[in-house]
């Protein structure tokens, strides 16, 4: 693995995280509005970069396309729902659970074999998250829910991901993303609109700009280095987001929550490791 691949998701892991920091810093503004936004940004960046490099837009299996986007935009949603309402590690956390319903889909929609270890990983990071909403009081069932959920939706596109592996240029799958997006929070946004209002614009402005970067910098990771190898960088997120929360926020845990985001970690991790 080279010194460049591991700076570049390095830098990836840090984008994110201010990312992440942005969008708890709008918590008056609905999280669909906020993804309205971030899905605007990303639908005329993608749209340049396409038309630069003279791809079709649109694809070829385009219902495989429209469901990632929808499965991609139900993960975003509920994602920054629960890092407006949640310390940002535990939201960080219960979203990193999204490899393992990628491996549990994965036997439904691409066929895949599991070895039946990986279900006893499975029921160690589902075992963290219990900890986790068991011993903080600040995280109801309700935001471990949807927490849990935007993992599950995250799982799913990325198993619609490989269906379309061979049949789809990767610009186009990630253009379709902002594509389907933007009509279904731009329709609820109409009827719930909170106008933003000073440094809001700044900050939405950012949450768009950044998360380019970032995916742009782990792109260029994962193609430049060993997946196996690259991909536990990945988790390096959850640091920067117990730094920044504690930071920005004055967020803290007590011994048994941070026992809780071990447990998913070591979880996720061993399940990854498995299918190498």
């Amino acid at each position: 693995m080279s010194q460049k691949s591991v700076q570049h998701m390095l830098l990836a892991g840090i984008f994110f995280a201010i990312m992440q920091v942005m969008v708890k810093y709008v918590p008056h503004l609905p999280a669909v509005e906020v993804v309205f936004f971030r899905s605007l940004f990303s639908l005329v960046a993608s749209y340049v970069i396409l038309k630069k490099q003279n791809i079709p837009l649109f694809g070829n299996n385009k219902k495989l396309l429209v469901l990632r986007g929808a499965s991609g935009a139900l993960g975003l949603i509920t994602f920054f729902y629960t890092l407006q309402n949640i310390p940002l590690a535990s939201a960080v956390t219960l979203q990193y659970l999204s490899p393992v319903f990628t491996t549990i889909l994965g036997i439904f929609i691409v066929r895949e074999k599991v070895n039946p270890i990986r279900f006893l990983y499975f029921a160690i990071a589902f075992g963290g998250v219990l900890v986790i909403e068991g011993f903080d009081p600040r995280i109801s069932i309700q935001y471990t829910l949807i927490g849990v959920s935007s993992g599950f939706f995250a799982g799913l596109a990325y198993n619609i991901i490989r269906k379309l592996k061979g049949t789809e240029h990767p610009l186009v799958i990630v253009f379709y993303f902002p594509l389907v997006t933007l009509p279904i929070v731009g329709i609820w946004s109409y009827f719930n609109w909170v106008m933003p209002t000073g440094w809001d614009w700044l900050l939405l402005l950012g949450i768009g700009l950044f998360t380019q970067l970032a995916q742009y910098f782990m792109t260029m990771a994962y193609q430049h280095a060993n997946l196996a190898k690259i991909t536990s960088l990945n988790y390096i997120g959850i640091l920067y987001a117990l730094v920044f929360g504690f930071i920005f926020f004055g967020e803290t845990f007590n011994l048994l929550t941070y026992l809780g985001m071990g447990l998913v970690l070591i979880g996720v991790i061993l399940n990854i490791r498995s299918n190498k």
